[in-house]
């Protein structure tokens, strides 16, 4: 009776320890590279493709404000009008300077009209002639004098009325009706912003700049920033702008101040969308014709190492260290060193695994 006890208990033991050994399943993706494009993003600031400071151009009291902040002007219409009267008065004065010189010319014409046939029937030397030719001169030199000042006096009263450069947006305006402004004023009367074209300011630290320089053709900057695709903004409010734009300028050095090299993109604006001093994302699209796509989740990190388990020919897992970098979607990796054609890596279960571990592999289909 003992010895079939035994011999049961060992049977037993065994059938356990079968069932200890029966390797666990693990859904698994086989690695197929695919054609994907990835953006890199960048924080950017939106400015006007013309930002004009409006001051104004003589000192006097604003009499009149014609437009409000944050309207849409056209090219000449009116914006201020500064009172002036000393403009007036000097306008008036020079008028009057001037038919005074007129007089005195006309006056020097008659006389070396009257002087010349004296001369020339020798009744009066030469001298007198040539005294007169000087006095009519002068009084000419007087007359062009007077019409220059009346032509200033005319232009600091056109200056009394500011008009619009060019088309554009009013921006903040700090003063109001009676305010005292001058040429030496802190603060100009307002801002026009263009907004037919606006541009996207952005910049790349050192890092970001050695990538780009490595990811797109070109000996030099100009060169990659003409082989750039078309980029894209994510307004404020999370949506996508609707025009594309191109990047069109950068510095390609690094600054002292702030270790980064600045960027600025072009995008059109017909539809007044965007506006000067806001803030957008700029995405940089890349495209990668065979890239290796991996769903985050089937990632686990150790001493600051992102791993995956890799399994071999006999469904023993093996840990695979790689180095991937995020897509736009924030679930997937693109692994950029680590994994290869061919490869299956374990979707699930990370926790359970460890080196050498048999598994049984249920092939999942990439889903992206």
């Amino acid at each position: 009776m003992t010895i079939l006890l035994i011999f049961s208990a060992c049977k037993g033991g065994d059938k356990e320890q079968k069932k200890d050994e029966q390797p666990a399943t693990h859904a698994v993706l086989n690695i197929q590279p695919q054609e994907t494009v990835v953006y890199t993003s960048y924080p950017a600031s939106i400015q006007g493709q013309d930002v004009i400071e409006i001051r104004p151009r003589v000192e006097g009291y604003l009499e009149e404000l014609y437009v409000d902040e944050g309207a849409t002007v056209k090219k000449g219409q009116r914006l201020f009008r500064i009172s002036s009267p000393q403009f007036e008065q000097e306008k008036r004065m020079a008028q009057a300077a001037i038919q005074t010189a007129q007089a005195d010319v006309d006056a020097a014409e008659m006389m070396v009209r009257k002087t010349r046939p004296l001369v020339e029937k020798e009744i009066i030397s030469e001298y007198e002639l040539e005294s007169a030719d000087y006095a009519l001169q002068a009084k000419k030199a007087a007359l062009a004098q007077a019409r220059a000042n009346l032509a200033n006096a005319q232009a600091n009263l056109g200056f009394t009325i500011i008009s619009s450069p060019s088309d554009g947006i009013i921006g903040t305006i700090p003063y109001r009706k009676g305010s005292l402004v001058s040429t030496s004023s802190t603060s100009p009367l307002t801002f026009l912003s263009s907004n037919k074209d606006m541009y996207a300011y952005f910049s790349l630290d050192e890092k970001q700049l050695l990538a780009f320089n490595r990811q797109f053709e070109g000996k030099t900057i100009q060169e990659k920033l003409k082989n750039l695709p078309a980029v894209e903004l994510i307004l404020a409010d999370g949506s996508s702008y609707e025009q594309q734009g191109q990047v069109q300028t950068a510095s390609g050095l690094l600054t002292a101040q702030t270790g980064s090299a600045n960027f600025r993109a072009t995008f059109p604006n017909p539809s007044a969308v965007l506006q000067s001093g806001g803030s957008a994302i700029l995405r940089i699209p890349r495209k990668i014709d065979h890239a290796i796509i991996i769903p985050q989740s089937c990632t686990y990190e150790v001493q600051d190492k992102r791993m995956v388990y890799v399994i071999h020919k006999d469904n023993r897992v093996r840990s695979q260290a790689i180095v991937a970098t995020a897509t736009n979607d924030g679930k997937h990796f693109i692994v950029e060193k680590g994994l290869s054609e061919g490869d299956a890596v374990v979707l699930s279960g990370m926790a359970n695994l460890k080196d050498s571990v048999l598994i049984t592999p249920k092939e999942t289909p990439q889903k992206r």
